[in-house]
């Protein structure tokens, strides 16, 4: 196993459901927050973190994806003869040179772990990042990924990225139990998927960051479709930690859930505020409507 982390993978072939009819035919990864959609939010923080290999697991209606990482010849050369050379860098910057996307399709919506699974023969035999781009986190200082790869170039195991939340909202999560270790870290002793309140282990949440090592792949192989009917990645980390050592990591910086409505919207509002082109006069514009 190689110390670096420079493989990602991006499970994207979900169906959106939550956001019909937006996404009907419109991946939710491509829902915009400001002027980028969500799936570039969550590139962009993979690159930070020095990953060199972009992996999308995608489903049948995501050509979106494809074509936004793509180079895009007509729009370019337009661009170039309009003399706006400024949005045409902006549009070629999106991913570096020498940065290589590769696209693997998702023919079932089996789970997060099914879809992770999908990915083993790009991996091989190297420690990978996963990245839910249902979960924007805006850490300026850093990023995320940045911060959690610093945790795996010291520990060598996995990390997931962890959060507390409101012990209501444990059916929503995948839930662990740890042991801290100290500067945020704990020895993850327990993982359950989507425990209700009152069996949930603690109110630590994963939150859609995982650096996870090879080994996972045996372990998804012996995974049976668990909460949902789905194959959940959840229970191959359980299987994982009895083996191997797992850290959980509370990341600094805030977490915005755009894959639901509510959240998706404060993502867009607090985004808004932070845009260098559009914040005084979008402030200006929200503090007018709260005072009518």
């Amino acid at each position: 196993m190689k110390n670096a982390i420079k493989k990602a993978v991006f499970p994207v072939a979900g169906m959106g459901t939550r956001f019909l009819p937006a996404t009907k035919a419109n991946p939710k990864e491509m829902l915009p927050v400001v002027d980028k959609p969500l799936i570039q939010y969550a590139v962009e923080e993979a690159l930070a973190a020095g990953i060199e290999v972009l992996v999308f697991i995608t489903g049948s209606n995501k050509r979106a994806i494809e074509d936004h990482f793509d180079k895009a010849y007509e729009l370019e050369n337009e661009l170039e003869l309009r003399g706006k050379t400024e949005t045409l860098k902006l549009i070629q910057n999106i991913i570096p040179p020498h940065v290589t996307c590769v696209h693997i399709r998702q023919a079932e919506a089996l789970g997060l772990g099914h879809a992770v699974g999908r990915a083993k023969a790009v991996i091989g035999d190297e420690a990978f990042a996963v990245i839910l781009a249902d979960d924007l986190i805006d850490d300026q200082a850093s990023g995320c990924l940045s911060q959690m790869v610093q945790v795996f170039k010291e520990w060598q195991c996995s990390v997931l990225g962890v959060e507390r939340i409101d012990p209501t909202e444990t059916q929503s999560y995948g839930i662990v139990r740890s042991n801290s270790i100290g500067n945020n870290l704990g020895r993850v002793e327990e993982i359950v998927e989507k425990p209700k309140p009152e069996k949930a282990p603690s109110n630590l949440a994963v939150v859609g960051r995982y650096i996870l090592t090879p080994k996972i792949f045996d372990k998804l192989d012996l995974v049976t479709p668990g909460a949902g009917g789905e194959i959940q990645l959840t229970d191959a980390i359980a299987l994982l930690l009895k083996e191997q050592a797992v850290l959980s990591y509370e990341f600094s910086g805030k977490r915005y859930d755009c894959g639901s409505k509510l959240g998706y919207l404060i993502a867009t509002v607090e985004q808004g505020l932070q845009h260098e082109e559009l914040k005084e006069e979008f402030k200006a514009y929200l503090q007018g409507l709260i005072l009518e």
